[in-house]
Formats: structure tokens, C-alpha cells, sequence
């Protein structure tokens, strides 16, 4: 079992930055693949990145590629995702999630995940 929380969300101007974190309980967050997504209002969740146990591997949606960068501190139990370039389209609640598959290989699919967070607001303003 583990527990995550995010944190760093916030309103931010188009153009602009954000880091969100998401801290793991439990001394096993270097055997899980950890996952991003968001879910805008009446919209589905979506896949934004991923990372693998070891963080040598990495997957990015489309809509992202080239403006966000995720990250993760296995010494420190946190997953990051560096937002730049931040578009109104981005306007969602962020979610961290856990894969405990013992795999190298990171899945962009929301059933793929065991553990997720309550989710943080981010807002980007035109």
C-alpha cells in the first residue's frame, strides 16, 4: 500500500511555470512506475507522462511533449512533473499515480495504476 499527495498546483498566466510534487508513504516507491494525469471539467482522464522504477525511461502525451518534464527523487519517495509553457488547455486537476507491476516498461492507461492521489487544481489563466 502507499499514499500519495500532490501538491504545487495554483492559478498561473498562460506562458507560465509550475512544479507539482507527489510525496509516497511506505519505503517502496523506487519498485513502483508513477504516472501524471489530468482530468478537465466533464472531460475524461487522460494520460500525461510516466516514468519508470528506475527513472531512466520516460513517456509523454502529445499535448506535453517538449513543454513538460517528469521526474522523480527515489531518496526522497517524490515524483515530479515540471509544467512550462503552460497553455489554457492545461487547466485540469492533476493526479499522481503507482504501477506496482514488476516491469521496466510504464503504461499510459489509467487501469494500469494501483495508487492514486486526491489530485491538485491547476489553472491557467488566458
Amino acid at each position: 500500500q502507499v499514499q500519495l499527495v500532490e501538491s504545487g498546483g495554483g492559478l498561473v498566466q498562460a506562458g507560465g511555470s509550475l512544479r507539482l510534487s507527489c510525496a509516497a508513504s511506505g519505503r517502496t516507491f523506487s519498485s513502483y512506475a508513477m504516472g501524471w494525469f489530468r482530468q478537465a471539467p466533464g472531460k475524461e482522464r487522460e494520460f500525461v507522462a510516466a516514468i519508470n522504477r528506475s527513472g531512466g525511461s520516460t513517456v509523454y502525451a502529445d499535448s506535453v511533449k517538449g513543454r513538460f518534464t517528469i521526474s522523480r527523487d527515489n531518496a526522497k519517495n517524490t515524483v515530479y512533473l515540471q509544467m512550462n509553457s503552460l497553455k489554457p488547455e492545461d487547466t485540469a486537476v492533476y493526479y499522481c499515480a503507482a504501477d506496482k507491476r514488476v516491469t521496466e516498461f510504464v503504461s499510459i492507461l489509467p487501469p494500469a495504476y494501483d495508487y492514486w492521489g486526491q489530485g491538485t487544481q491547476v489553472t491557467v489563466s488566458s
